[in-house]
């Protein structure tokens, strides 16, 4: 049976409303042909348990993927820089689905085999949003692979960027490093128990074996593990910086060289608990920071955003060409949806371009034969032809990227708090070994040595970038798991010091492909309802589709005589009855004055009927900025003119700054008097007219529908549903430095309790090997637990 909910039909496939019941099969109703297909592919090859795995689990299917779209995978240039590996019979490639959504997904794409037999095997990997395919390109090509796929929802997205560098990824070798220390910590413990227990003298050669054994293992440890902090240390020296990875190396070396000492003259069984225990505790918290943030690219050019190839026309015949290959002079075939690489001239058809992306405004404009159209804009409707004027990495969107790039800051001058705490935790410990070596040279030289590397080794900074490292690591795991991905755990210090939130309006405070749609005017019935439906539903226009699925999209009535007038409106007659939609000199005849916000005009039999209002649909985020009123000063810079200035001030309140018309100049240059003024600045925006102002900001996050796909360079990544959480985001960054401090304080009481056995030179074995772990499960204890408590009670 169909699903019904509230007496709608429901489509079995992907949930969405079906505005007729005539599209069945096997008693299911679908909402377009497309789901119906795919449906029926699925029932063939007896895959219908994805739907059992969660109910309406497959994407709508309603725009159909135009034939020849996969064409330019057939180029052997492109093939070679996709597939990851290629021999006689197979083949490998990795390829991104922005519509992977559940578990349905992952158990289907799991089961590609049993869809296609030349699909040897493909693997998901959920978090990044790919599938790992193995097929048979002796019987199956890549295009037919991209064609299989996107023929049961899942069109894969291959960017300009593919042809390049691939994203980061967690590194294997610092995973490496993390298993050697792991496993050398864990048996250097077990070693010294005969340490820790105290043999009888008979039993002492076992001591010594056990401590060359130590030695042994505390080998790969301090060449291979402790790498990170040698690389990192070196790299703060040369700029003359003393950073907290430079006393944790000083550290590491003091305990391994006084262990080494110690053991080699049978003075002693050395540190090396102590030291591989540093390293492991150490690797572990940095393991977990990239793991958070490392599955984003925050640092995305225009090649991210621009398709791998687009359609050439030369002698009449259209032919894939790769991007880079394009040149001035070229005539492009852009389809529908399709995005526009370079800046040309419309030289066949009628443009609607959607330049939502670059300009922030939301209604697509209209571009006749002869008129200029830019990189970076979606063509709404039929075909249009494109004169290449300028090169791709010539290209108005380029420049305007080149130009959000040069605005780039130098971060690597801002260093956290912690870093400054180290330099003075430092200070204060060289001061008390110099004190305690000055000390015991009068008093007993002979414990110079011991006292004072045993101050270098109980009292290093290990638990202060413990500290730091796990209870970031946890709150960009937090924030990850909320929709909240974040570049670094620099940036978590740099919302905790946000006092001016900016925001954008399009596509930012309100949802671009939505509108509030009201109908003013005569009373109408269900039956003209339908029919304006039925107009509407013929035309490719945005606002026609808009309106169309407002009053329930009608196929079922014929339209005859239709007319289009490119960017004014269309005309038809349905029934008995000539029925126009469109601008107000389109319906009427006569030019609207001071028409606010964008409207549909309607007139039945040329009798002007009233119109339909377009107003943006604003995300829920009234309680969000109820709760940021009283905190940080509000702003909004949008593109767009005026019209929601009044909808806006009842949100945002009359201490908040509104500026509309904003280029994207203007927005850069209000950021930099927020700054000029002592403020530290946090901008929302999601579009590439924002890019500037994102990266002039102390904090810039990209708000997007999907945080996989395209978004300007930015410091954080938002999910646009997530936003009514951004106050509970940003208590939780300036709360996370309160957390830190609470454990580096903890941390200072273990030292004090070290030192006061260090400095009398006196300090044993077994209180070291109690200390030290002890500090760090502590440490790790408390940052985890405060964290999530923390978490739980902001969201």
């Amino acid at each position: 049976m169909e699903t019904q909910i509230a007496g709608k039909v429901h489509c079995y496939h992907c949930g969405e409303d079906c505005n007729t019941v005539s599209i069945q099969l096997n008693d299911k109703a679908f909402c377009c042909e497309g789901c119906k297909i795919v449906y029926s592919l699925l029932n063939k090859s007896g895959l219908c348990e994805y739907y059992d795995l969660n109910q309406n689990p497959g994407v709508n299917q309603k725009i159909a993927v135009r034939q020849g779209k996969f064409n330019f995978l057939q180029d052997e240039k492109i093939m070679q820089q996709l597939i990851s590996f290629k021999d006689e019979t197979q083949s490998h490639v990795t390829l991104y689905l922005p519509q992977i959504h559940c578990s349905s997904c992952l158990w289907l794409l799991d089961n590609l085999s049993k869809l296609n037999e030349n699909v040897i095997s493909s693997k998901v990997n959920f978090v990044r949003k790919e599938v790992e395919i193995v097929f048979d390109h002796t019987k199956f090509s890549l295009e037919q692979v991209a064609v299989l796929l996107t023929s049961i929802g899942y069109e894969p997205y291959i960017s300009l960027n593919d042809l390049g560098k691939k994203k980061p990824r967690v590194s294997r070798k610092m995973i490496f490093q993390l298993g050697v220390a792991g496993f050398c910590f864990a048996n250097v413990m077990l070693m010294s128990f005969p340490e820790y227990l105290g043999l009888e003298k008979s039993e002492q050669y076992l001591q010594y074996f056990f401590r060359y054994i130590n030695l042994v293992l505390a080998l790969p440890v301090f060449f291979y593990s402790s790498q990170p902090f040698y690389v990192s240390a070196w790299g703060s020296l040369k700029q003359k910086f003393l950073n907290i990875d430079a006393p944790i190396v000083l550290a590491i070396f003091v305990t391994f060289f006084r262990s080494l000492y110690e053991v080699l003259t049978s003075t002693g069984s050395g540190y090396f608990d102590s030291m591989t225990g540093i390293v492991f505790f150490m690797l572990i918290g940095r393991v977990l920071q990239d793991r958070t943030y490392q599955r984003l690219s925050f640092d995305r050019d225009y090649t991210s955003y621009f398709p791998i190839a687009v359609s050439v026309l030369k002698d009449n015949r259209e032919i894939p060409t790769a991007l880079p290959d394009v040149k001035v002079g070229d005539t492009l075939l852009i389809h529908n949806e399709e995005l526009i690489p370079a800046d040309g001239i419309v030289t066949r058809g009628h443009g609607y371009i959607d330049y939502s992306f670059v300009t922030g405004e939301s209604i697509p404009v209209t571009k006749e034969m002869g008129e200029i159209v830019y990189a970076g804009g979606k063509q709404k409707g039929a075909n249009i032809e494109l004169l290449v004027i300028k090169e791709v990495a010539q290209s108005y969107l380029t420049k305007l990227w080149n130009n959000g790039d040069s605005q780039k800051k130098e971060r690597q001058g801002k260093k956290s708090f912690v870093h400054s705490l180290s330099r003075y935790f430092t200070i204060i410990l060289f001061s008390i070994a110099l004190v305690t070596a000055a000390y015991w040279a009068f008093v007993d030289p002979t414990k110079i040595w011991s006292s004072v590397t045993a101050i270098l080794i109980v009292a290093c900074p290990c638990a202060l970038l413990l500290s730091n490292t796990f209870t970031n690591g946890n709150v960009l795991r937090i924030l990850s798991r909320n929709g909240f991905y974040l570049r670094n755990a620099e940036t978590i210090e740099e919302i905790a010091k946000v006092d001016s939130v900016v925001f954008d309006k399009t596509g930012t405070l309100t949802n671009a492909h939505k509108h509030d749609i009201e109908y003013i005017g005569e009373k109408i019935s269900k039956e003209t309802e339908q029919q304006i439906a039925a107009l509407a539903s013929q035309s490719n226009h945005p606002l026609s589709r808009s309106l169309a699925d407002f009053l329930g999209k009608n196929t079922a009535s014929k339209v005859y005589n239709f007319k289009e007038k490119t960017g004014k409106g269309t005309s038809g007659l349905i029934g008995n009855h000539n029925v126009a939609i469109g601008s107000s000199e389109f319906v009427t005849g006569y030019k609207s004055a001071h028409e606010e916000g964008t409207r549909v005009y309607v007139s039945i039999d040329k009798h002007f009927i009233g119109y339909f209002t377009f107003k943006n649909h604003y995300r829920q985020i009234e309680s969000c900025i109820d709760q940021l009123k009283n905190k940080v000063s509000l702003s909004v810079i949008s593109g767009d003119n005026a019209s929601e200035k009044s909808a806006l001030g009842k949100i945002f309140g009359s201490n908040s700054k509104l500026l509309f018309n904003q280029k994207p100049d203007d927005k850069l240059a209000y950021i930099q008097s927020l700054q000029k003024n002592g403020k530290t600045v946090m901008m929302l925006g999601d579009g590439l007219n924002d890019a500037a102002a994102l990266m002039q900001s102390d904090v810039g996050v990209a708000i997007t529908d999907d945080s996989n796909n395209f978004t300007p360079a930015s410091d954080a990544i938002l999910e646009a549903g997530k936003l009514n959480k951004l106050a509970g985001f940003i208590r939780i960054c300036k709360l996370n430095k309160q957390i830190v401090i609470a454990s580096f304080i903890l941390s200072i009481i273990y030292n004090i309790i070290g030192l006061s056995f260090a400095v009398q030179g006196n300090l044993s074995p077994l209180i070291a090997a109690i200390l030290m772990p002890s500090s760090s499960l502590s440490i790790i204890l408390l940052t985890f637990g405060a964290s999530n408590l923390l978490s739980k009670y902001e969201l």
